[in-house]
């Protein structure tokens, strides 16, 4: 019986996506460096999140503009199109509904914690 191992290029890919978009969110939201040009920028987690959020909103409103005119019998706009942009949405609407599930329970682990 042959194990499936993990697909280490899967997992790079990943993180190369994920430093792309950190580095896009920090050029985009005008974090300035500090006067040492050597220190790593730092990111303001409320920033983040907004940075985040925004991008969710955008891409509900595209997936939504798609189907508007899809429905509206626009020919430059196929079916599979309006769908893959739909399921894109959908994605990007769960993974935000999971991370605010996951900070709501740290915030509660948080609270109950004895000082």
């Amino acid at each position: 019986m042959k194990m499936a191992g993990i697909d280490s290029s899967r997992i790079d890919a990943m993180v190369a996506q994920l430093k792309a978009t950190a580095a896009k969110m920090e050029a985009g939201s005008g974090i300035n460096r500090t006067e040492e040009s050597d220190a790593p920028k730092r990111i303001d987690f409320a920033d983040a999140l907004k940075a985040s959020l925004d991008q969710v909103n955008k891409v509900q409103l595209t997936s939504q503009q798609l189907g508007e005119k899809f429905a509206l019998g626009d020919d430059k706009v196929s079916l599979s199109d309006v769908m893959i942009s739909m399921q894109k949405a959908n994605i990007s609407f769960q993974t935000t509904v999971q991370v605010r599930n996951k900070l709501i329970t740290a915030y509660h682990d948080i609270m109950n914690m004895q000082i």
